[in-house]
C-alpha cells in the first residue's frame, strides 16, 4: 500500500480495528482485506482515475474497499441504500463507471459510462485517489463535492491516542469518512452498530466499552425521550461530539446532566471542506473556536467564510462559492464573542417576516420546552400580509388535539419570543422530523 497513511495499518497488528455485529476485525486482518480488495479490482480492471461507486455500510469489506481503491487512484462515491431514483441520480450526476457492493459478494460491475469532467481530468492529472460526497438534498437536488482523497488523508498525523469510537454516521457523509479515517489514523478501533437507534447505540457502548461517540443533536434528543442513559453502562464513555445542525440549549443542558462523567464538545465540518479542528468553550455552552490548523476563516455580514487546505476542487453540477482568495462561503449565520462564534442556522433557512428576521432554532429552542412536544421544526409559510409568516411542525410524546396543541405552542410563545416569531400556523406530524442522517428537515414552503 502506497500511501503512508494505508501503510501505517499493519504497524498496528492484532489490535482491534473494527468490531462489526460483535465480530472483531484486528488491523491484520483489515490489511489482509485490502490486499484482497486489490485483487478483486485487478481482475476486474479498475484502474487509476476510474469512477468507483462504492455502496454499502459501514463493514470490515466496505472499509478495505475503500482502502483498497484510495490505493489505486480511483475516484470514490461512498452510497449507502437510498431510493432507486435517487441513487440513479447520484450515479448520473457523478458519472459513475464502476459499482462496487461488497456485500453482494460479486465483482464490480462496469456500468458502460466514460467519466468525463474537469474536476476529474485534475485528479488524473495529479495523479491522486479522489472522494466524491453529496449534500443531503433536502431543498432539491442533491450536490456533488469533488476532494482530492490524499488532502483528506494527509489531515490525520501520526498516533498519539488509540480510542475506541463509535461509527454513527456512514461514509457517504464527511462526518462518517472522518470518523473512519481518524481512528485508523490512531490504531482505534471502530464500534459499528446494526441501526441508529438510542438503545442499539446505547447498548454497544456498554457492551464494547466505547469511549467516543460523534453524533447529532437530533439523536441527542432522541436518547433523552428515551431515557436511554439510564438504562446502560455508560463508565466507559469519555467524550461525545456532536455537529450538522445546530444544538437546542435545552438537549445540550440534558444531555450533560444525564452523562455528567462525559465531555461535550461541539464539531464543525462540511463536505466541501473537511471537518475543522474546534474547542468548546465550556460543556455547557455553544460558543465554539474554530482551530486553525490547516484551516482559516473570516465573518463578513455575520457569514462564516473558510479556506481549507483540503477544500473540494469544486462541484459536479454546481458553481463553486469561494471568493478570489479561496474562502468558501458556508452560508452559516453567526454570533462572535472575540475569538469564540456561534452558529445560528443557514441564511437559506432564516424566515422573512414583514422585514423582521427570524431564525428557526430560536423558535424550536422555546418549543421544546413545551410539555409533550417531542421534535419541532421551523419553517417560512408564505403570507400575502407578511410575506412570510412562522410555520411550527412538531411531533408528539403521546396522542393530543391539533387544535389544542396549537393553541397551546401560541399562548407559550407569545410569553418568549416576539409577536412576528410566534408560529401562525402549527401541524403536529405523525412521522420523524428528522433525515436518515439524524438531521432536523426543514422544508420551507
Amino acid at each position: 500500500m502506497s500511501h503512508p497513511f494505508l501503510a501505517a495499518l499493519a504497524d498496528f497488528g492484532a489490535a482491534d480495528a473494527m468490531v462489526v455485529d460483535d465480530r472483531v476485525v484486528s488491523y491484520r486482518e483489515l490489511t489482509d482485506l485490502v490486499r484482497h480488495w486489490g485483487d478483486r479490482l485487478d481482475r476486474a480492471r479498475v484502474r487509476a482515475g476510474n469512477v468507483v461507486a462504492l455502496e454499502g455500510v459501514h463493514s470490515p469489506d466496505v472499509c478495505a474497499a475503500l482502502l483498497a481503491l484510495v490505493d489505486r487512484g480511483a475516484i470514490v462515491v461512498p452510497l449507502t441504500a437510498v431510493p432507486a431514483a435517487k441513487r440513479a441520480e447520484f450515479h448520473e450526476i457523478a458519472q459513475v463507471e464502476v459499482v462496487l457492493t461488497p456485500a453482494d459478494g460479486g465483482d464490480p460491475v462496469v456500468t458502460g459510462r466514460t467519466a468525463a469532467h474537469p474536476l476529474y481530468d485534475r485528479l488524473r492529472g495529479a495523479g491522486t485517489p479522489g472522494l466524491v460526497l453529496f449534500s443531503s438534498g433536502t431543498s432539491g437536488r442533491s450536490k456533488a463535492s469533488v476532494l482530492d482523497f490524499t488532502k483528506v488523508l494527509n489531515r490525520y498525523g501520526p498516533p498519539t491516542r488509540p480510542r475506541r469510537t463509535l461509527s454513527f454516521l456512514n461514509l457517504d457523509h464527511i462526518g462518517g469518512v472522518n470518523t473512519l479515517l481518524h481512528t485508523l489514523s490512531q490504531g482505534g478501533a471502530l464500534i459499528t452498530v446494526p441501526e441508529r437507534t438510542p438503545d442499539a447505540v446505547f447498548a454497544a457502548i456498554a457492551a464494547h466499552r466505547v469511549q467516543v461517540l460523534p453524533t447529532t443533536p437530533t439523536f441527542l434528543n432522541m436518547v433523552l425521550i428515551s431515557g436511554t442513559c439510564e438504562r446502560y453502562d455508560t463508565s466507559s464513555l469519555q467524550l461525545l461530539t456532536y455537529g450538522t445542525e445546530p444544538m437546542p440549549p435545552r438537549t445540550l443542558r440534558g444531555i450533560g446532566a444525564a452523562l455528567p462523567h462525559v465531555r461535550l464538545k461541539q464539531t464543525y465540518g462540511l463536505s466541501e471542506l473537511g471537518i475543522l479542528p474546534t474547542r468548546s468553550r465550556g460543556d455547557d455552552t455553544l460558543w465554539v473556536k474554530l482551530g486553525d490548523a490547516g484551516f482559516e476563516h473570516r465573518i463578513v455580514d455575520d457569514i462564516l467564510w473558510i479556506r481549507s487546505e483540503m477544500a473540494m476542487l469544486g462541484y459536479l453540477n454546481a458553481p463553486a462559492p469561494f471568493d478570489a482568495d479561496g474562502f468558501f462561503n458556508t452560508q452559516d449565520v453567526v454570533q462572535t464573542d472575540g475569538e469564540w462564534v456561534r452558529i445560528l442556522g443557514r441564511r437559506s433557512e432564516i424566515i422573512n417576516v414583514g422585514g423582521e428576521k427570524v431564525y428557526p432554532g430560536e423558535v424550536e429552542n422555546i418549543l421544546l420546552e413545551i410539555g409533550n412536544i417531542a421534535e419541532a421544526t421551523v419553517a417560512g409559510r408564505t403570507s400575502h400580509v407578511t410575506g412570510m409568516v412562522v410555520q411550527a411542525t412538531v411531533s408528539l410524546h403521546s396522542a393530543e388535539d391539533e387544535r389544542a396543541v396549537s393553541r397551546r405552542v401560541r399562548e407559550y410563545c407569545r410569553g418568549r419570543l416576539d409577536a412576528y416569531k410566534v408560529p401562525m400556523v402549527v401541524r403536529v406530524s405523525d412521522t420523524p422530523l428528522h433525515s436518515e442522517r439524524m438531521k432536523k428537515i426543514r422544508s420551507a414552503l
